[in-house]
C-alpha cells in the first residue's frame, strides 16, 4: 500500500517539476528578449554632402544643424525661435538629401559654421551659445515641415517689411503655403530701416548704363515691394535691382534730390518664409516653435522623418 501511495506522489511530482522548469525558461527567455528589445538599434544616421570653400565633406545631419543655426540665427535668440529655425534648416537639407544635392554652406543654400568658427563668432559665449543651439537641434530632432506629406521648400529670410512675399511673386513657384501673411514683430530692430545714397552715375554703373542722369518710372506689389523699375527705358525687376545695388530688400522707397538718388529699405531679406525676426517675436509673446512655423508655413505639419 505504502509503494502504491509513493508511486502516485512521484507521478503527479514529476510533471508538476516539468512544468515548473518550462516556466523558468520561459521566463528567462522572455527577460533576454525583452533585454534585447531595449536596445532596439537606431536608425541609420543621415549625411549631408557639403561643399565648404571646394572642400567636400560628408556631415552627420543633426550635427551640420548645429552649424547652420549657428551662422543663420543670432544665438542670442528665444530658445523657441531656434528650435523653428532648426526644424526649417532641417527641411530644407532633408529636401537637397533625397535629390542626391550637394550644399554649398553659404547663402546660396543655407550658411554654415565650423566650431572654431562659433568659437571666433563668440568668444567668451561660446560654450552658453553652443549648448544653447545643440539644445534646440537635439530638441526637435529628426522633424521636418511637410506638405500632404512631403517635404516643404522651407525658405526663410531675416526681417519682413511687416509682411511676407508669396513664392509666386518672388521665384515664381505656386507652392500653397508659402503665401503672403501679416509679420509686424520686426520693425523695432535695429536695421529695420536702411537709407543708401548713390550719385545717378554709380547707379548707372551699377546697372550696367553707360549714363549719366537718370529717370525712372517704378511699380509696387500689395506689400509694398518693389515689382519692377524702368530707368531710361530699361527695365528691370525689383528683385533684380536689389541685387544690382546689393539692397537689403525689395521694400524700396526711392527719392531724388538735383543730385542724389536716395534709396530706403525696410526689412532685410526676400521676403518669402519664415521672418527669422518675426519668429523671434512670436517666441517672445509667448509662442512655441510649432505655433511659429505653422503660422510661416500655411497648412503644413511637423513630422519625424523615421515616421
Amino acid at each position: 500500500m505504502k509503494n502504491k501511495i509513493l508511486l502516485l506522489i512521484i507521478i503527479i511530482l514529476i510533471p508538476l517539476a516539468v512544468i515548473s522548469f518550462f516556466n523558468k525558461e520561459t521566463n528567462f527567455l522572455t527577460s533576454q528578449t525583452k533585454e534585447k528589445d531595449s536596445f532596439v538599434e537606431k536608425s541609420t544616421p543621415i549625411y549631408v554632402k557639403l561643399n565648404q570653400n571646394g572642400v567636400l565633406k560628408n556631415i552627420e545631419l543633426e550635427e551640420y544643424l548645429i552649424g547652420v543655426v549657428s551662422a543663420e540665427m543670432p544665438a542670442s535668440f528665444q530658445m523657441e525661435a531656434l528650435k523653428a529655425q532648426a526644424v526649417a534648416a532641417r527641411t530644407y537639407a532633408y529636401k537637397k538629401i533625397l535629390n542626391n544635392l550637394t550644399l554649398t554652406g553659404t547663402t546660396n543654400d543655407q550658411a554654415y559654421i565650423t566650431e572654431k568658427e562659433m568659437q571666433k563668432k563668440w568668444g567668451k559665449s561660446f560654450e552658453q551659445y553652443y549648448q544653447k543651439i545643440k539644445d534646440a537641434v537635439q530638441s526637435t530632432q529628426n522633424l521636418i515641415i511637410t506638405y500632404n506629406n512631403q517635404p516643404i521648400n522651407a525658405y526663410y529670410f531675416s526681417m519682413s517689411n511687416g509682411q511676407t512675399e508669396s513664392a509666386l511673386t518672388v521665384f515664381q513657384e505656386n507652392s500653397p503655403y508659402l503665401v503672403s501673411v501679416p509679420s509686424t514683430w520686426e520693425q523695432d530692430n535695429s536695421g529695420y530701416i536702411q537709407t543708401t545714397e548713390f550719385t545717378p552715375k554709380q547707379i548707372c554703373q551699377l546697372i550696367n548704363q553707360n549714363c549719366s542722369t537718370i529717370t525712372y518710372q517704378t511699380t509696387y506689389s500689395d506689400n509694398n515691394r518693389l515689382e519692377k523699375i524702368t530707368i531710361n527705358e530699361v527695365t528691370y525687376s525689383g528683385i533684380e535691382f536689389r541685387q544690382l545695388l546689393q539692397l537689403r530688400s525689395t521694400a524700396i522707397k526711392i527719392s531724388q534730390t538735383s543730385s542724389k538718388i536716395i534709396i530706403t529699405t525696410e526689412g532685410y531679406g526676400h521676403g518669402v518664409g519664415m521672418s527669422q525676426y518675426g519668429a523671434n517675436g512670436m517666441a517672445q509673446d509667448g509662442k512655441n516653435y510649432d505655433e511659429i512655423i505653422k503660422y510661416y508655413y500655411q497648412g503644413v505639419e511637423i513630422q519625424s522623418i523615421n515616421a
